[in-house]
């Protein structure tokens, strides 16, 4: 037996020595090159380069910080060697510097494929032209950038997912950045203003939108599968949402026959109820196995035929979760309850569906003819969890005295009443 010990590890194959390099921290990974000679430049062969905040030590005082990051990435991309396939910034102490526009000339030189800057608050960074010629890019993610296209800017033709947070950009540019990226499954707005958006992308699968807008048309997304959308209101969209006169509930959900998963936060079920009835719908959702409605108005009358459109064509769902927001003494004096008769179909029957959760409950007529619905005509239900509103103390025991007494279709559901 010699007298060292045999040092397999740096005998490894390189593509398992960059995975291992890969999982620690990029300032652990080039401290490796203390090691030996053979581990010198392992790190600067990596193919993904994560950098936070945590690669440098870290104080109070902000310039000292950015100053030792700008040094120390630009240190690590000097003496790289090879592709780089992601390159990630994530830190609150980098904002708009001229380093960055550097390391993006490097790295659209570089083979980069997923590119994610998220900088910290302050001036905002304006991103370099250079960045538009990253025709490998599949990833990309900006936080709190400037993203102006230049007019030669034809698109992305390998992109899968992109994700845009507090990016200031040109209306036209979002919708023309999006239609010219033909692969995209992944697309993610969020905290834009008073945008008009139509989007068409023919491979969507996941769609997060987030902010005010005055207007979403999903032109072409017949594979979508995943929906999550949150909308503000401002006066000014209020008042455009008034003089709409167009059905936005098909605009939204009128073309995506694949969709597996709806999520719509504050004011969704509202801006879905605007504009002309659309009477029964041309779809039916046979995909559809999760919907998650926040928020929803029970005194608006739209809003509830907005609710019971979506589950009456959802056949094959299995998750509701619903959240009120109701006028309390509007909603309690309901005149229109024969709207169940009318608009629920006696033979409709949710065959899939077993979990309800209906949260923030007030009690009003139209929130419990809901409940109701339900227990009669989901057969195979196993738990109908209510959660009412905080500030519900009297009608809470009428609450339940009614509950008990609505007839249920599945032997085997559960009332579960949960006071806060």
């Amino acid at each position: 037996m010699g007298d060292a010990a045999e040092d397999f590890i740096s005998d490894l194959p390189q593509s398992i020595l960059e995975n291992i390099l890969t999982r620690l921290p990029i300032g652990d990974a080039v401290r490796t090159c203390i090691l030996s000679s053979k581990w010198r430049y392992k790190w600067a062969t990596l193919t993904q380069l994560v950098f936070d905040e945590n690669c440098v030590p870290i104080s109070n005082d902000r310039v000292p910080v950015e100053k030792s990051l700008v040094k120390f990435i630009t240190h690590a991309l000097f003496l790289h060697q090879g592709p780089i396939h992601k390159f990630q910034l994530s830190t609150v102490h980098l904002q708009s510097c001229p380093d960055i526009d550097q390391w993006l000339l490097f790295l659209s030189r570089n083979d980069i494929r997923e590119l994610v800057l998220e900088l910290g608050e302050g001036e905002w960074f304006r991103v370099p032209s250079c960045l538009f010629n990253c025709r490998k890019l599949t990833r990309l993610e900006l936080f709190r950038c400037e993203f102006d296209p230049p007019l030669t800017f034809t698109g992305f033709p390998c992109l899968r997912s992109l994700n845009l947070h507090q990016v200031l950009v040109a209306p036209e540019a979002i919708e023309s950045l999006i239609s010219s990226c033909p692969l995209l499954e992944s697309l993610s707005l969020s905290y834009f203003d008073s945008l008009d958006l139509n989007i068409c992308a023919p491979k969507l699968k996941y769609l997060y939108l987030e902010g005010e807008f005055k207007d979403i048309h999903l032109e072409s997304t017949p594979l979508l599968v995943s929906m999550s959308i949150a909308m503000y209101m401002t006066d000014d969209i209020a008042e455009h949402f008034e003089q709409s006169s167009s059905c936005n509930f098909l605009k939204i959900l009128g073309g995506v026959p694949h969709l597996e998963k709806l999520v719509g936060y504050i004011y969704f079920t509202k801006y879905l109820s605007i504009g002309d009835d659309p009477g029964r719908l041309p779809i039916t959702y046979n995909h559809l196995k999760v919907i998650e409605l926040y928020q929803v108005s029970f005194e608006d009358m739209k809003e509830i035929l907005v609710v019971i459109r979506l589950i009456t064509n959802s056949p094959n769902l299995k998750e509701l979760h619903i959240s009120g927001s109701s006028n309390t003494l509007a909603a309690i004096e309901a005149p229109d309850l024969d709207f169940w008769e009318k608009e629920c179909h006696a033979d409709c029957s949710f065959k899939q569906l077993k979990l309800v959760k209906m949260t923030d409950i007030s009690g009003v007529p139209h929130e419990m003819e809901l409940i109701k619905f339900l227990l009669s005509n989901s057969p195979v239900l196993e738990i109908m969890s209510i959660t009412p509103c905080t500030f519900v103390t009297e009608r809470k025991v009428n609450m339940l005295i009614e509950l008990v007494r609505f007839i249920r279709a599945s032997p085997r559901a559960e009332i579960i009443f949960i006071q806060n």
